[in-house]
């Protein structure tokens, strides 16, 4: 009978010594060795894959940027490896909630619909909804001027529902897969205006071959940008939002601000203090 419980208790040692690991509680990236993050590949100054596969924007930035941060406060090894990979709209959730992304940093704002289904850590910059047009389209001052007009919508993303609904301003909408698709569209007088983000056109205006696009500078809602983690990660959320914090208080956000965005017009002198943030249970 000793024999046995022994041989039992050495069972659960075993398997508690497996559940833990070296890199921590597998349950949360606090402690993991290696990170996999997801990020826009489509977003010109936020999240654009290049040719050579290699990601870069303001939003593939602040995930280094918090990765060195846990490094630092020892919360990561020293030696995490880092993936990155395309996290659309459409598929943010999925990645979450199978693990096969660790958190993701991609234009995500934070809404009460998607907080039942994963946690927000930030936000790490708030936002607001603008419209793109084409240089010549002189009636569409404001977002009322929407009104019958084409407006694109991508799917997973809820900014045209954001005029429809919310503000129950009549558009129709021209469902597409990306917002390049759309500014694709716009060039191509498929659609009359793509309404999103401000970082999110201005990254797009600011392209060469786009500059026959303009920004309408006519704010008319707060989108808070929340970096995804899964529901259960309240630890892991904890700490990005104590980075974030950091990354605030010593400068670096309001720096990768500049220098994704600093000549395209927009207005960054109210993104210098640290957000309200969510709360991450």
């Amino acid at each position: 009978m000793r024999a046995r419980i022994a041989l039992a208790g050495l069972a659960v040692l075993a398997l508690t010594a497996a559940g833990c690991g070296a890199g921590g509680d597998e349950s949360s990236i606090v402690g993991k060795e290696s990170l996999v993050i997801g990020v826009k590949p489509d977003q010109p100054g936020l999240g654009l894959k290049k040719r050579d596969g290699v990601y870069e924007g303001f939003d593939v930035d602040v995930a280094k940027a918090i990765v060195d941060h846990l490094k630092g406060a020892g919360q990561l090894p020293q030696d995490v490896t880092v993936r990155f990979m395309d996290a659309p709209s459409s598929e943010r959730e999925k990645l979450l909630q199978s693990r096969k992304v660790d958190f993701i940093v991609a234009s995500y704002s934070i809404t009460p619909e998607r907080k039942t289904k994963v946690a927000f850590a930030g936000p790490y910059y708030v936002a607001h909804q603008d419209i793109l047009v084409r240089q010549n389209q002189t009636g569409i001052r404001n977002v009322r001027d929407l009104a019958g007009r084409r407006l694109c919508a991508v799917d997973g993303s809820n900014s045209d529902d954001r005029v429809q609904k919310e503000r129950g301003i009549p558009i129709t909408p021209v469902q597409s897969a990306s917002y390049s698709e759309c500014i694709e569209k716009l060039k191509n007088n498929e659609v009359d205006a793509v309404s999103t983000d401000d970082l999110i056109l201005a990254g797009f205006a600011a392209q060469p071959d786009n500059r026959n696009l303009r920004v309408v500078n006519a704010r008319f809602t707060d989108e808070r940008y929340g970096v995804g983690i899964h529901k259960t990660d309240i630890e892991g959320c904890e700490a990005i939002n104590k980075a974030i914090t950091t990354l605030y208080q010593n400068g670096t956000i309001p720096k990768l601000l500049n220098k994704w965005f600093g000549g395209t017009g927009l207005n960054l002198q109210d993104a210098t203090s640290v957000p309200q943030f969510e709360g991450c249970d």
